[in-house]
């Protein structure tokens, strides 16, 4: 394994499982430290931790819910001070809890808000503070999604949050150039974790949704981790305001 990102300080935010916790691992394992955020699940967050450790690597991991906007400042704070500071920041934490339109409950479209679009904003707002203050550059990117791009019945709460994400990456990246600080986001199609489990337990609507990938299957967690590693890297230095899809080629196959 290359150590592209020897040396670097990692933030991941939602990292106790699914994509997250992949990003976290894999930029470990090309030299890392990480900083992991997570809401509820522990267990998932220690084993990422032993994980990361394992690769003779520093990990630190704190609970902070992303909805609550002093939670960004506490958790950047203390992850800059564990590892000694912070050089790139991955905004991953999110949520779609599936719903039709025109019984969407009130507290179910706030949350999804708060947590996605509100939380994305005040993390990445705390990291880029950090970074100025550092005064070394650094690295934002932002988990949209496919859906800032297209519709989905039962996601008329999420997709809007996906879209903001992705514009907010567009301002940040003209708000923190001066600085040196880059800004892109990531969006994935179609990622088999915790967040579509449920939906795609249905076995028809995943042989249809496999149907329609070009490369024939749906992605994994670990998908995530080549694209994330480039643009936390050195690679992608002359690289912001960009939104990179990684779908398989879901969003080009119309036919």
């Amino acid at each position: 394994m290359t150590n592209l990102l020897q040396g670097k300080r990692v933030f991941v935010t939602g990292a106790s499982s699914g994509i997250g916790r992949a990003v976290a691992i894999g930029c470990a394992q090309h030299g890392a430290d990480v900083a992991l955020n997570y809401g509820h699940d522990e267990a998932g967050a220690e084993s990422a931790v032993r994980e990361i450790e394992a690769l003779g690597r520093t990990a630190f991991a704190m609970q902070a819910d992303v909805a609550e906007p002093e939670s960004a400042g506490r958790f950047v704070g203390e992850a800059a001070t564990a590892l000694g500071g912070i050089d790139v920041f991955v905004n991953n934490a999110g949520i779609c809890p599936f719903h039709g339109f025109l019984d969407m409950p009130v507290d179910t479209f706030e949350r999804t808000m708060r947590v996605n679009m509100h939380g994305a904003y005040f993390m990445v707002q705390a990291a880029a503070r950090a970074m100025v203050e550092q005064g070394t550059g650094g690295s934002i990117m932002a988990m949209s999604s496919i859906s800032a791009l297209v519709g989905g019945e039962y996601q008329t709460h999420y997709t809007p949050t996906k879209a903001g994400v992705l514009s907010l990456m567009q301002s940040t990246a003209i708000a923190l150039g001066k600085h040196g600080i880059r800004c892109n986001a990531l969006l994935p199609g179609t990622i088999l974790t915790e967040i579509n489990r449920d939906d795609l337990a249905d076995r028809q609507k995943r042989e249809y949704m496999e149907s329609r990938v070009p490369l024939g299957r749906l992605g994994q967690p670990e998908d995530m981790v080549g694209p994330a590693v480039f643009l936390a890297s050195d690679l992608s230095a002359y690289v912001t305001g960009a939104a990179l899809l990684v779908d398989g080629g879901m969003f080009v196959n119309l036919q």
